[in-house]
C-alpha cells in the first residue's frame, strides 16, 4: 500500500507550528521571506577548531541543512551574515546556494541592510538569527528576531523566539520548519524537495 506524500496536510502542519509559538510569534513566522543567519553558534556550536597548520574546521548539522534546502525550494532567500572572516562558513553556505553572504562584518546593521537589498526585501519580511551582543543590531532590523539557549542574556532579552534545540545541533532546523509551517509550505517543501538533487 502507497502511503501518501507528504505526510500531513497543510493545515495538520500549521497546527504544528500553533502548538509551538503563541499568537503573536505565529504571525511573525507566518510573514517570514528572508532569513538572515549568524555563523558560530547558530549554525555551529560556536566551538572553533584549528588544525596543526593553523586550518580552521567546523562542524555542522546536516538535518539544519535540509531544512534550509527545504526553504529554498519554496523561494525563501537565505543570507550569512558573520562577523568572522570564515572561508568554513562560506564554503557551507555557498554549498547550500545562500542568497547573499557576508564575512567579517561587525557593521552587522549596515550588512543587514545591503543583504535586505540585495534579496529585495523589506525588514517587516526578515528573519535575523544570532546569538551574541554584535548581533543585536540586526536583530533589532529584523521583524522576526531568533536565538538559541546558549545566546548570553541580553540577546534573549531581544528575540521574540528562543530555539528549543542548540546552535550547530538542530536549532536552524527547528527555525525553517516553523517558517514552513507557518505559512503553509511546508507540503510544498517536501514534494519539491523529491523532484531534484537541490545541491
Amino acid at each position: 500500500m502507497t502511503k501518501q506524500w507528504p505526510p500531513f496536510s497543510d493545515s495538520e502542519y500549521l497546527d504544528d507550528a500553533k502548538s509551538q509559538l503563541d499568537q503573536s510569534q505565529l504571525e511573525l513566522f507566518q510573514n517570514v521571506k528572508a532569513m538572515v543567519f549568524d555563523a558560530d553558534g547558530i549554525l555551529t556550536s560556536g566551538n572553533l577548531l584549528f588544525g596543526v597548520n593553523g586550518e580552521e574546521l567546523k562542524e555542522f548539522n546536516v538535518k539544519d541543512g535540509l531544512g534550509l534546502v527545504m526553504a529554498r525550494t519554496v523561494g525563501i532567500k537565505l543570507a550569512l551574515l558573520t562577523g568572522r572572516n570564515s572561508k568554513v562558513a562560506e564554503v557551507r553556505a555557498k554549498e547550500l546556494r545562500f542568497d547573499s553572504i557576508k564575512l567579517g562584518r561587525f557593521d552587522k546593521q549596515t550588512a543587514m541592510k545591503e543583504i535586505l537589498a540585495e534579496l529585495g526585501c523589506s525588514s517587516d519580511e526578515a528573519l535575523y538569527m544570532g546569538d551574541d551582543l554584535i548581533d543585536i543590531p540586526a536583530m533589532d532590523m529584523a521583524q522576526l528576531a531568533v536565538t538559541v539557549p546558549e545566546a548570553c542574556s541580553d540577546v534573549k532579552s531581544r528575540a521574540d523566539y528562543v530555539t528549543s534545540e542548540h546552535g550547530g545541533s538542530g536549532a536552524v532546523r527547528e527555525v525553517t520548519d516553523l517558517v514552513l509551517k507557518s505559512r503553509q509550505l511546508y507540503g510544498k517543501a517536501l514534494v519539491r524537495l523529491a523532484e531534484k538533487a537541490w545541491f
